[in-house]
């Protein structure tokens, strides 16, 4: 990809409104940009990392067997009145009437709607378990949405779901999903925690909540040496004590800030039971089927990352999830037709190895072409100018170290595959 097909648009102050450095970040390396309060666009570098993190969730759903699905994210009022929640949901769920005067709301989860869809094909145990993953829009009407895409009203979310005869099929998948997270977040190559955590609106008996590790993180955790442990809801109630110092005492656990990027449920039949979605078991009796749900936040994801990993530069990505490899930057090629020529003979071995690159071909100096790379945060820089392409060599330089070397381009692939 060459910039001059791929547009970049960062900017060099910060907007008055971002609070977090994620949001400063984002907005700044041309990530995204506000449409209104909790809506933003994602741009070309954006989007390419949304959809890196999307390919790395599917992967590993794939691996246990989860089938994709796309569900409306309209959804009528009678299925959540079904359900008990079109009341319980409180102000968050954004409603509308429609013009035959039938009430539906955006969905800002699916429980109600998965639902309806299995029991109207699943009857019988023979059919089960059944699992079903979408990544959709989600919905919701943020009293204040803050923090960028962190609390936003419209987000990208990886909602999954299984079906099940009985509560131990339930069980062994809800293992299954726990440890298919944890590959999911490994591969992510961030700094991860699993806490117990309290079921909320979606319900259930049992949850975990997954949360990327970061000093501005919302949420307060109680962890031991092995970062395992608890959010503090869980923790005020398990110890009858309300005050995060007493609490730390009380546990002799560390207290640690994190961002909840994922969540698990074992939602048991609270589902199945109000909607009536019965399958008939082994025996010929009829139960209501068991039910579990699995939520990774996307777009939450991406700012995550940018909290754990950045500097006073810009961003830092880690491979898995970065939106190129590489950056090849041209000094002066739109006057220099050696340079240019040898920029596309580079650029041609990386395309070849397929690496991940982008050519900045832009008539721009060389000085802010790496400040605009450093702060987007690719992590291998490449810098080809009038001695480069005499000498046949280039300027290499990784994003999170100071040093520069020279080298040829064997080496250059070398250290990049590397």
């Amino acid at each position: 990809m060459r910039v001059s097909h791929f547009p970049i648009f960062t900017l060099k102050d910060t907007p008055a409104d971002a609070e977090v450095i994620s949001h400063k970040l984002m907005i700044r390396s041309g990530m995204i940009r506000k449409l209104s309060s909790g809506q933003y666009s994602w741009l070309p570098l954006g989007l390419r990392v949304v959809k890196k993190i999307e390919d790395i969730i599917r992967k590993e759903l794939d691996k246990i067997g989860c089938s994709e699905i796309l569900m409306p994210s309209v959804q009528p009022s009678e299925l959540w009145q079904e359900s008990g929640r079109w009341e319980q949901y409180g102000p968050e769920l954004l409603r509308f009437t429609d013009r035959h005067q039938r009430d539906f709301c955006l969905g800002p989860t699916f429980e109600e709607v998965i639902t309806d869809l299995i029991r109207k094909d699943v009857s019988s145990y023979k059919q089960l378990p059944i699992n079903l993953f979408q990544i959709s829009t989600k919905f919701r009407d943020e009293i204040r949405p803050r923090f960028g895409v962190m609390r936003a009203r419209e987000f990208i979310m990886k909602d999954a779901y299984s079906f099940h005869a009985n509560q131990q099929s339930l069980d062994e998948a809800y293992e299954m999903y726990k440890n298919a997270y944890n590959n999911i977040f490994k591969n992510l190559m961030l700094d991860f925690t699993i806490v117990d955590a309290d079921s909320g609106n979606i319900g259930g008996n049992e949850s975990n909540e997954f949360h990327v590790i970061a000093d501005t993180g919302e949420d307060d955790l109680l962890l031991d040496d092995q970062l395992k442990g608890m959010n503090i809801e869980i923790a005020k109630v398990k110890y009858g004590e309300d005050d995060l110092e007493a609490l730390i005492r009380k546990t002799n656990l560390t207290h640690k800030k994190g961002i909840e990027v994922g969540h698990i449920f074992k939602l048991g039949q609270k589902y199945s039971k109000a909607m009536k979605a019965k399958v008939t078991t082994k025996d010929s009796k009829t139960v209501d089927m068991f039910m579990g749900c699995y939520g990774i936040g996307v777009t939450r994801i991406v700012a995550a990352a940018i909290e754990q990993l950045h500097d006073n530069k810009g961003i830092i990505w880690p491979a898995s999830i970065t939106p190129f490899n590489t950056v090849i930057i041209e000094i002066d090629g739109y006057k220099n037709s050696n340079v240019r020529t040898y920029c596309e003979s580079v650029y041609k071995s990386f395309i070849e190895k397929d690496i991940e690159t982008i050519y900045d071909d832009r008539d721009a100096n060389l000085g802010k072409k790496i400040k605009d790379w450093e702060l987007i945060g690719i992590p291998n820089i490449v810098i080809i100018g009038k001695n480069e392409s005499n000498n046949k060599t280039v300027i290499f330089k990784k994003r999170s170290a100071e040093s520069k070397s020279e080298m040829d381009i064997n080496d250059l692939l070398d250290e990049v595959i590397s």
